[in-house]
């Protein structure tokens, strides 16, 4: 067991946000980055350190830097969507016109109008 706070941080030259735990890789999400957004495609978080929250840990750590930098989030990968879901928060975070593609509904504050047909 650690005595440490976990630190997300970034690595964008393996294409990653990491999670450390006493200064070793814990876990990692995966992203592709362009200039409006950051797709993010695969998340995991090393046997060894499963069962400690690290990998919610390192989803918050990623979408509040991703937030931070005014990028939008495309989530791709099944942990950091499911993770979104149950942070309502953080779905203003992924286009409202792209949520459906991802299965997110509308932010709460922002409610698909009603078909006109």
């Amino acid at each position: 067991m650690t005595d440490s706070a976990p630190v997300v941080v970034d690595a964008p030259a393996a294409s990653r946000f990491e999670v450390l735990v006493d200064g070793r890789v814990a876990g990692y999400a995966q992203y592709r980055r362009t200039s409006s957004s950051v797709s993010f495609t695969h998340t995991v978080v090393d046997p060894e350190f499963e069962g400690r929250g690290l990998g919610s840990v390192l989803a918050r750590g990623a979408l509040d830097a991703t937030r931070e930098a005014a990028l939008a989030v495309l989530p791709y990968c099944p942990f950091i969507r499911a993770y979104i879901q149950r942070h309502p928060a953080d779905l203003d975070l992924v286009p409202a016109g792209r949520r459906a593609q991802f299965g997110l509904a509308p932010a709460p504050d922002h409610p698909v109008p009603d078909d006109p047909r």
